[in-house]
């Protein structure tokens, strides 16, 4: 029942582990952190004041790549580094090359690929997966099973329902060419997308923008006005009241 810490790893004090948890060469564990049952910290993973590691989730994972992979790199990883105040559920797995800021908050069951940035006080739902070369901006919420395709970026204060699917690959697996043209959707500040919608590669989801639930979107689409639909169309501009600028919560 005991845990296995290397002799290299920097822990400051009042730092809590829990039972049959391994902590590898050079790893830091900052003040107040938390780390929980079973859990695995990789070599070089820097974790930061505060933080709670929940069961079973491994952190700093190295990416495997099967041998026609087309967009996983073989090549060495900076080692996962965890701001202030994250919070890191049960069963997650968090890969190398990856930077979560301050205040983050990781649900149970989440996977985060390499080479993720993460801002400031994001909620990443349960069960959510953000695929490699990802950039997520602050104050966005990403609810449960949402699924964030590689080389996607989302901006500041975007909500992405349950259940929403990214895509990036407008060949679907065939010809060489594609190789090339890989590329996620990109969204914009304060836009916001209902449940189980997909966005089609590459699109640009302008600020401030509302796609009803169950839409796909196969177009950029315009700043500030209402989607709905197979295919998504223009049905209204968005409510004053909702603009991310009459929000009490937004920051300028």
């Amino acid at each position: 029942m005991s845990s296995y810490i290397a002799k290299s790893a920097k822990i400051d004090n009042n730092v809590q582990i829990g039972y049959n948890a391994i902590i590898e060469e050079n790893v830091v564990i900052k003040k107040g952190t938390i780390i929980g049952n079973n859990v695995i910290i990789k070599k070089g993973s820097i974790i930061g004041e505060n933080c709670t590691i929940s069961d079973n989730s491994i952190i700093g994972k190295s990416p495997l790549k099967a041998k026609n992979s087309a967009i996983t790199e073989t090549k060495t990883f900076s080692p996962i580094t965890l701001g202030n105040n994250v919070i890191v559920g049960a069963c997650c797995i968090l890969y190398k090359g990856t930077k979560i800021s301050n205040d983050v908050f990781i649900g149970d069951l989440t996977s985060i690929r390499e080479d993720v940035e993460i801002g400031e006080h994001t909620i990443i739902g349960k069960g959510a997966t953000i695929e490699n070369k990802s950039k997520i901006g602050s104050y966005v919420k990403i609810e449960t099973e949402a699924y964030i395709t590689a080389i996607s970026t989302i901006e500041d204060y975007c909500f992405i329902a349950p259940g929403v699917t990214f895509t990036n690959d407008q060949f679907l697996g065939r010809t060489e060419k594609r190789k090339t043209l890989f590329k996620g959707p990109i969204i914009k500040k304060g836009a916001r997308i209902g449940a189980n919608a997909t966005i089609l590669p590459g699109k640009i989801i302008g600020e401030d923008v509302l796609v009803g639930a169950g839409s796909v979107v196969t177009k950029n689409l315009e700043p500030k006005k209402i989607y709905v639909g197979v295919p998504a169309k223009e049905i209204r501009n968005v409510p004053k009241e909702e603009l991310l600028e009459n929000q009490t919560y937004f920051h300028p």
